[in-house]
């Protein structure tokens, strides 16, 4: 049998995150799960290499960001009937499908609910994904959750 103690949804507070905390929250009520959202903030440092570009210090920006990110999360789930839910945020810094995977096995987590942007070709190769470098390196299994507006056009 099938035991989810601990459910992780990551979330960048996009449409895709938002489909991924549906699937989160439901099956935390199913399983009487810890519902654990995460955010994580990019390095200011990977985002501007060169120090002087901002008029602020990277660490002011990263400080910044890292608030902006709390107070989104204290906001969620936000949802119908999750009021009863036991949920866990946490704001990390650094590259996201790293920290999500390092944040899954410190809180043991049972299982990753994860949005994916569904891109491919060209968008896919420049941009990667975070979704699939955590279903590779995950500790545990990994849902991803598609928005489900796309249409699904066969392969030619």
């Amino acid at each position: 049998m099938i035991d989810l103690k601990k459910i992780l949804v990551p979330t960048d507070f996009s449409e895709f995150g938002q489909q991924a905390l549906l699937y989160g929250c439901e099956l935390a009520n199913r399983f009487d799960a810890e519902l654990h959202l995460l955010n994580v903030v990019q390095d200011a440092v990977a985002m501007f290499p060169e120090p002087n570009m901002m008029g602020t210090s990277m660490n002011d920006l990263v400080a910044d960001m890292q608030g902006l990110a709390q107070k989104q999360l204290e906001e969620m789930p936000g949802l119908p009937g999750t009021e009863n839910l036991k949920v866990v945020r946490k704001v990390c810094v650094g590259p996201a499908f790293l920290e999500i995977i390092r944040y899954a096995k410190k809180a043991d987590i049972d299982l990753i609910v994860i949005g994916t942007h569904g891109r491919t070709g060209l968008k896919h190769m420049l941009l990667g994904s975070v979704a699939e470098k955590v279903v590779r390196k995950a500790p545990c299994p990994v849902l991803t959750v598609s928005h489900p507006e796309r249409e699904f056009v066969m392969p030619t």
